[in-house]
């Protein structure tokens, strides 16, 4: 083992995963972190602990076409089990918890117990063993008969973390070292990337650790965009095309269920040429006016939320010189009713996923090595969120005249979730500050010149820039 994976090991002890055994057991079919729970679970039973995970996920874990399958198992069983997530929602009325499995759309009571042992399954949703037993009496909730009850329910994920032990142990890394192993805790090979697709991939994960970030990323299919949001956290929620309601984004009128917004850290808008929307007026306002504030509205309901959008599009690439850059217009990337400049702008940074290199087999790209476990990372990330650090930045870094207040938020929600990641001890020298400073700016001035290239009367070709003070 090297000696930087020894370092991995002393200083986050049980939290420290060797990232090859999730993909050489073959378990892409749930998500990593979910994956790296189990394996660290079995591996402690000892004996053959790698048969005994395969073939507790394959009697377990169920596809969604396998809907009716689980279904003709509880009529005729009376009781099946699955491995899935469960989120749970209280209807004041009837003073019930029911238990939703998303991906196969079922809905079961959970009693109270259960609810009170685990109570992240009411706010964004828990993956764990769901025991479903046949109910002998259904019940009326949210306009449908529950016909199910969850009578039992072990979760998978970390139990209780330190937050701390991230700042505690970065002063053991270099600044090399600390990347290499963010990148290894993300599941790729950092030593098959340069120091600067390093990063790209790392800027992924600000609107996971910094609140109301607005991202958009274009590139090649297969560079790993959905990959990382998928098996990265649970506090992520992603949209694949489709048709999107305000229901489902922001407030269930009818359920009276809170949307995706209200409960997750970050929903990524996946392949966005496919998004439609169902009322695309009211899906607009709305996710402007909430883009620009953390606020909206439906009904009756006002919300405050913390939630960064990501907006991730597949476009064409041709080769330029060392690298290559996109064939498309972005703008036509872009679902019809989100092609003006008052949503645009609201984007904080556009990533250039265009230079990052497609993932092939995993023997190439996929980490061979130890990372921080997936979901101790995830709630460490979310945990960093509570605090900003845009203070810190504006202690540090002086803005040029030409920022304008849009700008100079999304430099510094931006900056402040890159330092989040590279410094979680807030320790670091000015050159360090440059690398930080330097990509937030790419990000925001790409948006820029974007917003120039649609309108140039509105947005004059200007550069921006900052420097370091004291």
């Amino acid at each position: 083992m090297s000696e930087l994976y020894n370092k991995v090991v002393k200083y986050f002890g049980d939290y420290a995963v060797d990232k090859r055994l999730a993909y050489e057991l073959e378990l892409s079919k749930i998500p990593r972190y979910v994956a790296e729970y189990l394996i660290a679970e079995f591996m402690d039973e000892g004996g053959d602990w790698q048969g005994k995970l395969r073939r507790f996920i394959q009697e377990n874990f169920y596809e969604p076409e396998e809907k009716e399958l689980v279904k003709h198992k509880l009529v005729t069983q009376g009781t099946v089990r699955l491995v899935d997530e469960l989120r749970v929602f209280v209807d004041i009325e009837t003073e019930t918890r029911i238990g939703v499995i998303q991906s196969l759309d079922l809905w079961a009571e959970v009693p109270v117990d259960i609810v009170e042992k685990n109570k992240a399954s009411l706010v964004t949703g828990m993956w764990g063993l769901i025991t479903l037993s046949l109910s002998v009496e259904g019940k009326e909730v949210f306009d449908r008969t529950i016909n199910a009850v969850v009578v039992d329910f072990k979760p998978f994920q970390c139990p209780e973390i330190d937050p701390k032990l991230m700042e505690e142990a970065r002063p053991y890394f270099t600044l090399d070292e600390w990347i290499e192993v963010l990148i290894n805790t993300i599941g790729l090979d950092p030593g098959v990337y340069s120091p600067r697709q390093r990063m790209l991939f790392l800027s992924r994960l600000v609107p996971i650790v910094e609140c109301n970030v607005n991202f958009a990323e274009f590139g090649p299919k297969a560079t790993g965009k959905t990959y990382l949001y998928r098996n990265l956290s649970n506090y992520v929620r992603i949209i694949s095309g489709g048709n999107i309601s305000p229901a489902m984004l922001f407030y269930n009128l009818r359920t009276r269920v809170p949307g995706e917004l209200a409960v997750k850290d970050a929903v990524v808008f996946d392949e966005i040429s496919k998004v439609r929307f169902s009322s695309s007026e009211e899906m607009m306002g709305k996710l402007k006016d909430y883009m620009e504030s953390g606020m909206y509205e439906r009904g009756d309901k006002n919300v405050m939320s913390d939630s960064s959008l990501v907006f991730m599009g597949n476009i064409t690439v041709e080769a330029s010189g060392s690298g290559y850059v996109p064939v498309e217009d972005l703008t036509y990337v872009l679902p019809e009713a989100m092609r003006d400049a008052a949503f645009i702008e609201r984007i904080h940074g556009l990533v250039p996923g265009w230079e990052l290199p497609k993932i092939s087999q995993a023997k190439y790209h996929l980490s061979k090595g130890y990372g921080i476990a997936s979901d101790y990372f995830a709630e460490a990330l979310h945990s960093m969120r509570k605090e900003s650090l845009s203070s810190l930045v504006s202690q540090h870094v002086e803005l040029s005249d030409n920022f304008k207040i849009r700008d100079e938020k999304s430099f510094k929600r931006v900056a402040s979730g890159l330092l989040k990641l590279l410094f979680p001890n807030k320790q670091f020298d000015n050159n360090e500050l440059k690398l930080v400073i330097d990509m937030a700016l790419e990000y925001r001035q790409r948006v820029r010149d974007w917003l120039h290239k649609i309108d140039p009367g509105e947005y004059p070709n200007e550069k921006l820039s900052a420097r370091i003070v004291g």
